[in-house]
């Protein structure tokens, strides 16, 4: 799908492009007084979200925050050659000292996810919109109390979850979910079978001296240290994570609630745990299923981490089953499939926009197919951060998504099906349940309450 095909489409105006202030973002139309943005955590997805929202928006990028010494200066260094002013941000280690100067228009959040929460609070508290990575936070009353913060200080949060602002799968809601073409929707599938699971087994070592492993362990357990934390393989651990369901199912739950516009699910059941994959250091489930009932219909996830895939073109995927037929969708394509006689099949791609972005090209570490995705999310926050909306991905539907995946651990854990209730935010009739939805904060940190942040 090329760009100028997707923008005469009315899916440009639904999420990416809701705003007439920003609608003409590729061609320049960007706001006269560039927003004071700062990061906080500077490993792939943080440079990754930060490059994108620097494309669409001249912002200026005032603050950087990161544990690593290292990772923080070569990030300092990059921003500087990509942003319009070419100056160098203010680097910190705390992000407390970086929030302190209350200097801050926008605040990006790409901690590892134990470190979600406290950090989106903070920015929010002091004054600052937000755009948090995924999951909100690794436990559900972490969730609670973002949500709790966002609505108490009036803050625009946006989550991660930018399958919402995917060009090909707005053009699948449009044109097959709400023109109807699926008929009767009672079921779906959603499923990652990457081999993403680390299978080392590194002995414990000691921290290299840029990397302050104390504050980035941070509220988690203190481990001892081994180079698969850090960086970027600390999701093989659940001190740090919610594993592949918090990190990959709650992107395709996400993306079919907001397809068929679903809310909480009444109950949420799993099963699995590590059955092939024992000799690896990581303590993460290489196979698990779950079911999310919502009383009219199931979401079936399912993830493993070796063998093959069933589909293999559609190895991390949604599935939307309906009596006229089925929409395949993934981050990569999407494809109709019709049962009915007469309907024609469809099907759509990713949007490059290499001809606006020719550093898409070259930018290290890029998913170039998810670029135009980040572009979009950022223009929809942007937009929201202006006319003071709630944007595409809020910090409530992140909160949803999130902690039903949360949820889904949980009841792995337990063996049992859990009972939600969402409007009080408790596991019906089971105290064990409840007694696991905050985990243990390690002194001197203090975990989040809901109740901290009543308006």
């Amino acid at each position: 799908m090329k760009r100028r095909d997707f923008l005469q489409t009315g899916a440009a105006a639904s999420v990416a492009l809701s705003s007439s202030k920003f609608a003409g973002y590729a061609e320049g139309e960007l706001d006269a007084k560039p927003k004071r943005v700062g990061l906080i955590g500077s490993g792939w997805y943080g440079k990754v979200d930060l490059l994108r929202l620097i494309q669409v928006s001249p912002v200026e990028v005032v603050s950087l925050c990161d544990v690593d010494r290292k990772m923080l200066k070569e990030a300092g260094e990059i921003v500087a050659s990509r942003q319009r002013s070419k100056k160098t941000p203010r680097l910190y280690h705390d992000y407390r000292e970086m929030l302190k100067e209350k200097d801050l228009d926008i605040v990006l959040v790409a901690t590892p996810d134990h470190w979600h929460a406290l950090p989106m609070i903070a920015a929010v508290e002091a004054g600052a919109d937000v755009y948090v990575q995924k999951p909100t936070g690794v436990d559900v009353v972490e969730s609670q109390a973002m949500l709790a913060a966002a609505r108490k200080h009036g803050r625009v949060v946006q989550v991660g979850t930018q399958r919402r602002s995917t060009p090909h799968l707005i053009e699948a809601l449009n044109e097959v979910v709400k023109s109807g073409k699926l008929g009767k929707i009672a079921h779906a599938d959603i499923c990652c079978y990457y081999h993403m699971r680390s299978r080392k087994n590194p002995a414990d070592s000691t921290p290299p001296e840029h990397f302050d492993y104390d504050f980035w362990t941070g509220p988690a357990p203190l481990r001892p240290y081994n180079e698969l934390v850090h960086p970027r393989s600390w999701r093989a651990f659940m001190e740090y994570s919610n594993g592949i369901v918090g990190d990959m199912c709650v992107h395709m739950l996400d993306t079919v609630r907001w397809m068929l516009d679903l809310g909480w699910p009444k109950r949420i059941s799993s099963n699995g745990g590590i059955l092939v994959e024992k000799e690896s250091k990581a303590n993460t489930s290489d196979t698990q299923s779950a079911t999310f009932d919502f009383g009219h219909m199931h979401v079936n996830w399912t993830h493993r981490s070796w063998g093959h895939a069933p589909d293999p073109e559609y190895p991390w995927a949604l599935f939307i089953y309906g009596e006229k037929g089925t929409l395949k969708a993934s981050v990569n394509k999407y494809e109709f499939i019709p049962r009915a006689r007469g309907m024609k099949p469809m099907k759509g791609e990713p949007l490059f926009e290499y001809d606006k972005y020719p550093e898409d090209k070259t930018e290290k570490d890029l998913e170039q197919h998810v670029a135009s995705a980040v572009r979009g999310h950022m223009v929809d926050f942007l937009a929201r951060v202006a006319d003071r909306g709630r944007p595409v991905a809020d910090i409530e539907q992140g909160h949803i998504s999130s902690a039903s995946c949360f949820l889904a651990n949980i009841a792995m854990d337990l063996g049992r099906t859990l009972e939600w209730d969402a409007e009080n935010g408790r596991v019906i009739g089971d105290p064990g349940a409840n007694e696991r939805l905050a985990r243990p904060y390690r002194a001197p940190w203090k975990h989040p309450h809901p109740k901290d942040h009543q308006a």
